[in-house]
């Protein structure tokens, strides 16, 4: 081979640009969102007791810890560009796996990224005191009046700044999700060590009670015995989503043998801490029935504090929010854009979204199209409705990507395992079974949600079918 098709061939494959440090950033960024700010006041409500709270957030954490460990085997079998998408389709087929990229590209990480970004243009607004929902942008187009507000443009231009910086680099991607993930750790840490020093608190409150609490927007079948606990449950793993999110960007992590389970374990392990952490803090500053009392448009870490800093809370509180966002939505974007590469150079989506920059070797025809897709999402203000509407699927998927271990390991009982999940089969069993009972819990309590996941997914066979065909398997 000479040396110039050498250098194409090379230029063809992902760079693996992306270090340990990296890669563990890139799955704590996206779990650390808002639910560690948010979520706090909602589960006191569901449960009541601030210790049956604390025990939820570890029940979550050690649900979600178990996942990671199926997956750190799996990636590190195959670490590939793509994730679950990779995964579903060498255990179940092309279907199974196609329905997944379908759902990631089309709802579920289309519809959080433009989420995070309208949050993100909020929480500014919040901390500049009201003046950026005051800006107005007209636009005439073929004959049409358009106006645009100031949220939205900020909106707008966060999705496209976080696609620019991804299309620069693997590694520049890499080391801004560290960064992002650095200052949000950082952040939390300053809210619960300010919390303990400077709040006038008492361990005494972890004994009382938030069931008669004002709890404003939480309905009363979710208050008490095994819904609220259930309610609580969901409201955990909510804030723990994204555990898994490093697995697309596989194919670009370096020595991901050893990388990719330390990414995955290590991630959920930084994140369960700080969330008991904080969520420690709070109880100490504040009694149950306080936080049960905060307002819906507030959050209990600025009621925590307000306690020691007055109304320059708000303002602060807005500004770690904001960050939080941008952390999130940066790394979001920089993993889940793999996936329709993935796909596309399977044959199975655009053909022009499996091709590489010749500058920077990263798919950046897929991160431009997500990021328009989640602009058009932004606009059309329907992200939070599609994103509610995929949450069963979501959890079918992490079922089904962790029931490939069971079908590697038969299929695949020569292949080269780096890292042997912990507790198999009894771990992932038991994953399994819990991921079963939210399943059923939500076709009990949300069908019309579950429904509507279903139909997304029912949604994307036509696309399979004319796909498949078009690049039928040689």
């Amino acid at each position: 081979m000479d040396n110039a098709t050498s250098a194409t061939v090379a230029k063809s494959e992902l760079t693996r640009g992306v270090g340990a440090w990296g890669a563990v950033a890139v799955n704590v960024a996206n779990m650390i969102g808002t639910g560690v700010f948010l979520k706090t006041r909602v589960m006191t409500c569901n449960v009541g007791s601030a210790k049956t709270v604390l025990l939820v957030w570890l029940a979550a954490g050690l649900l979600s810890l178990a996942g990671t460990f199926s997956y750190s085997e799996i990636a590190a079998m195959m670490p590939e560009a793509g994730g679950d998408y990779v995964y579903l389709r060498r255990a179940y087929g092309r279907a199974v796996g196609f329905l997944y990229g379908w759902m990631t590209f089309a709802v579920a990480k289309a519809g959080s990224q433009a989420a995070l970004a309208v949050g993100l243009a909020i929480f500014m607004n919040v901390a500049a005191g009201g003046a950026i929902e005051q800006w107005q942008l007209g636009l005439s187009l073929f004959g049409y009046h358009l106006s645009i507000g100031g949220l939205t443009l900020i909106a707008l231009a966060t999705i496209w700044t976080v696609a620019l910086i991804n299309c620069a680099s693997v590694t520049s991607g890499g080391r801004t999700a560290l960064a992002l993930t650095v200052a949000k750790v950082a952040l939390i840490l300053c809210v619960g060590i300010s919390a303990f020093v400077f709040a006038p608190g008492s361990w005494s409150h972890l004994a009382g009670s938030g069931l008669a609490g004002t709890c404003e927007g939480v309905a009363a079948s979710a208050r008490g015995g095994y819904a609220g606990f259930g309610a609580a449950m969901l409201g955990a793993l909510w804030a723990y989503d994204g555990w898994s999110n490093v697995a697309p960007l596989s194919g670009e992590i370096r020595n991901p043998q050893r990388n990719l389970p330390r990414a995955f374990v290590g991630g959920m392990l930084v994140v369960g801490s700080l969330y008991l952490f904080v969520n420690a803090a709070y109880y100490y500053a504040l009694t149950p029935l306080e936080i049960a009392g905060v307002p819906a448009s507030s959050s209990v870490a600025t009621e925590v504090l307000k306690r020691f800093l007055g109304p320059i809370a708000v303002s602060m509180t807005a500004v770690a929010l904001m960050i939080s966002s941008l952390g999130s939505l940066h790394s979001s974007a920089l993993a889940n854009s793999r996936v329709p590469y993935a796909m596309a150079r399977d044959g199975l989506f655009f053909r022009a979204l499996a091709h590489l920059s010749p500058r920077s070797n990263v798919p950046a025809r897929a991160i431009v199209a997500q990021a328009a897709w989640g602009s058009v999402l932004a606009l059309s203000g329907s992200y939070d409705a599609l994103t509610d509407s995929v949450v069963f699927a979501s959890w079918l998927f992490y079922g089904l990507s962790t029931g490939s271990l069971f079908v590697f390991r038969k299929t695949m009982p020569d292949a080269p395992r780096p890292y042997r999940a912990w507790g198999y089969p009894v771990v992932p069993v038991i994953f399994l079974l819990v991921t079963g009972a939210l399943l059923i819990n939500t076709f009990v309590a949300a069908p019309r949600q579950a429904l509507q996941g279903m139909a997304v997914l029912l949604a994307g066979l036509p696309l399979y079918w004319y796909w498949s065909r078009k690049n039928p398997v040689s």
